[in-house]
Parts: structure tokens; C-alpha cells; sequence
């Protein structure tokens, strides 16, 4: 359900995404950066180099969405590998349900401030299922000096109890923000 979410957000912003950079990590179906490709984004899909099902995954999801020019990339969280040092500057950076598992979080966010520290203009656009309220990555969000914005799902219709099909929020608790570099003031 994170990924709809995502994509919802993503298609209520579309008229600010032609032109745009954009990369989706661990994406999956990828169906936020396709939705981003559809709205006319120069948009690069990755998912773990050492997951080859996943990267297969990505690239079917173009090809059945005809989108076969898109990029697919193995990158693998808190990793520096060649793909990543030579990643095209981005303008966003979407992940959705990318926060589903705690020994993740501080490898996420260390690829996360890379991209940023490289773009520093860039925003992280992100959804996840809130799965314990002992998870957090505000401490994290800290460390790597990056701070972050809720953004409420009525505030993008994402709010609805059958979004795409899926039951939303229903069983389901979906939260949505975007991270970006903290400003030299916000300490």
C-alpha cells in the first residue's frame, strides 16, 4: 500500500515532474517511478545489485508499462559502488515502504545523505507502513543532518479508504514525508 500512496503523490505533483530527475530506490514493481516516467521524468529505477529478481522486476514493470528506455541500476543501501558514483544528478529521490526493517535504516540514510551531499537541492519522497511505534528514524534523521516534513495524506487525496484498490488507510497506517538536507541553522 506504500507504493500507492507514493504514486498518488507522485501524479498529484505531475505538473512539476517533466524535466525532473528522478530515482526510485528499492523499488520493486517500481510503480512510483513509473508514474513519475509516465509524467514525463527522467526517471532511473534501482533496487538491490544483490537481489537480481528485483532488478528483473524493475525491468519487466517498464517493459509491460512501455517503458523500456528507463534505467535500471543495482544499488545497495549504506554501499559506494561504481552505479552510485556514477549516478546523474537527481532532483528527487522516491521510496516507498523502504523503512520496513530497522537494521536497514541507518544504510538507507547514509545512501540517502550521499545522493543529497551530491544534489543538495534534492528531496527524498517517502512512504512507509508504520509497523511499531518503537521504529523511528528521527535519531537517524539527526545524525546524518537531514530533517524531515509530514506530509498528510488528505492533503495529496491519498486519504481514501479504497485507493487503487488497495484498503487504505483501513488496515493500514501509511505516513508520508519528505527529507531533505538540514540548513546550516536547523541544528
Amino acid at each position: 500500500p506504500s507504493a500507492v500512496v507514493l504514486a498518488q503523490y507522485v501524479w498529484f505533483h505531475r505538473a512539476a515532474l517533466p524535466g525532473r530527475r528522478v530515482l526510485e530506490i528499492g523499488a520493486g514493481v517500481s510503480l512510483p517511478g513509473l508514474v513519475a516516467a509516465k509524467c514525463g521524468a527522467e526517471v532511473t529505477l534501482s533496487d538491490s545489485e544483490e537481489l537480481p529478481p528485483c532488478l528483473e522486476s524493475c525491468r519487466r514493470s517498464c517493459l509491460l508499462n512501455g517503458l523500456p528506455h528507463v534505467p535500471v541500476l543495482g544499488l545497495t543501501w549504506g554501499r559506494v559502488s561504481p552505479q552510485l558514483l556514477a549516478l546523474v544528478p537527481v532532483d528527487i529521490i522516491l521510496g516507498s515502504d523502504v523503512f520496513f526493517d530497522p537494521k536497514d535504516f541507518e544504510d538507507i540514510l547514509t545512501t540517502i545523505y550521499y545522493l543529497m551531499e551530491k544534489n543538495p537541492h534534492a528531496q527524498f519522497w517517502t512512504t512507509y507502513q508504520v509497523r511499531s511505534a518503537d521504529w523511528s528514524i528521527e535519531a537517524l534523521l539527526c545524525k546524518w543532518k537531514l530533517r524531515n516534513i509530514h506530509v498528510p495524506l488528505q492533503s495529496f487525496n491519498a486519504d481514501k479508504e479504497h485507493l487503487a484498490g488497495s484498503s487504505l488507510p483501513g488496515r493500514h497506517t501509511i505516513e508520508m514525508m519528505i527529507i531533505s538536507l538540514a540548513k546550516s541553522d536547523d541544528t
